[in-house]
């Protein structure tokens, strides 16, 4: 097969598109509340002629199957939610809801891959095995909609081979795609801390245990978590972004709250990093008298792109849009809830351009002026489509 019919299907359903990401895109829902989103989901597929059944609540899983059965199977996803961040752009789909804006593109995804399914549902006749489509809820928040939907069965009845997630890249210009095979996203941890001192009066820090000079040490000691402890190969980030001690100029509070994040490529080096953090901020406390509270939730693993998987995808892909919108990609320090599914089946994560520098589309992921060139809707969807298929039919 080429993907010229599946590029002409993409191009008809364009503004039924555009339609569907305006819609989603205008009633936003945050992790795990995708009750409409999913209810909106389940109504076009009805109106497309495929079932669909729920998991997880607000997770959405449907199948379409080809003209035979081959023995082969798979899996397409899209994730639902919105963030918590109030929209900036002035545009007709603006979000509705205060506070919720679809800023990371999931409206697009979620979009995108009714449109393959569509398009495989059209061209079921051309094609032989099985897609499954997985709609997840909560990527944005732990512990992440794939590990739930995986925990509900997602993977099972029929159980696919291998999985394709596209992701949004507004670094990326629209009419392109980008991969990389191996290890290509962080793993997350949030970590949690409470340094339990003694108050008092800031004139009198000898009658005091003070958790803020504390948090400071703690701070900077932890930093050689990174630069004495990481393997300087593997990439490691740890960092703080909350620190709260309510004093005043001259109060020394009783404590200190702090959060922050630990993301790595290995999972090894992870594992041994929450020991080094544990013993540093215990050893730390100890010596000026204080104790503490930590609490390490382990969030997304490291996300690996499997190689065979990958590098059938990038050909199918050269093949849709030509060689020269092909890039590759770096190694991306964010994490992904997909992570899961690649350590349960092969999977490939690839990212679809949306930016448009003439058209000033050019904010990023997580801002409240994200947008995207909605040229690169028609683009998605077929794209997945074509993956698909050309993963079926493999010799």
């Amino acid at each position: 097969m080429k993907p010229d019919l599946f590029k002409a299907k993409a191009a008809d359903l364009h503004h039924q598109i555009i339609a569907w990401r305006r819609h989603i895109h205008a009633n936003p829902e945050l992790s795990f509340q995708e009750f409409n989103t999913a209810a909106y989901v389940e109504t076009m597929l009805g109106e497309m002629g495929i079932a669909s059944q729920r998991l997880a609540e607000t997770g959405i899983v449907a199948l379409v199957k080809g003209s035979s059965d081959n023995g082969r199977t798979i899996a397409l996803r899209a994730d639902m939610d919105a963030l918590p961040i109030t929209e900036a752009n002035e545009v007709d789909y603006k979000s509705k809801i205060e506070g919720v804006m679809h800023a990371c593109g999931h409206d697009v995804h979620t979009s995108c891959l009714l449109g393959a399914a569509y398009i495989l549902h059209e061209t079921r006749e051309h094609w032989k095995g099985e897609v499954k489509f997985i709609f997840q809820p909560g990527e944005e928040k732990l512990p992440g909609g794939a590990s739930l939907m995986i925990n509900e069965g997602v993977l099972t009845n029929p159980a696919p081979e291998a999985i394709i997630g596209q992701h949004v890249m507004p670094f990326i210009e629209t009419g392109k795609a980008g991969f990389r095979s191996g290890i290509y996203m962080a793993s997350t941890d949030e970590i949690y801390l409470t340094i339990k001192g003694k108050g008092g009066h800031g004139a009198m820090p000898h009658l005091n245990i003070d958790p803020v000079a504390i948090s400071a040490q703690l701070i900077t000691a932890l930093q050689q978590v990174i630069s004495r402890n990481a393997n300087p190969t593997v990439p490691s980030v740890l960092s703080f972004g909350k620190v709260i001690a309510n004093g005043a100029t001259n109060v020394i509070p009783d404590q200190v709250y702090m959060e922050g994040t630990f993301r790595t490529m290995d999972e090894n080096w992870r594992a041994r990093a929450h020991e080094c953090i544990k013993e540093i901020v215990n050893s730390v406390c100890s010596m000026y008298g204080a104790t503490a509270v930590l609490e390490i939730r382990k969030g997304y693993p490291v996300l690996n792109n499997d190689e065979v998987l990958t590098t059938h995808a990038r050909k199918v892909a050269v093949e849709y849009l030509g060689q020269e919108n092909i890039v590759d990609l770096d190694l991306w320090m964010a994490a992904e809830d997909f992570a899961f599914y690649s350590h349960k089946i092969p999977a490939c994560f690839y990212r679809l351009g949306t930016g448009n520098k003439e058209k000033g589309i050019t904010s990023s992921v997580h801002t409240p002026t994200f947008n995207i060139d909605e040229n690169a809707l028609p683009i998605g969807a077929g794209l997945m489509a074509w993956m698909a298929v050309s993963f079926l039919e493999r010799p």
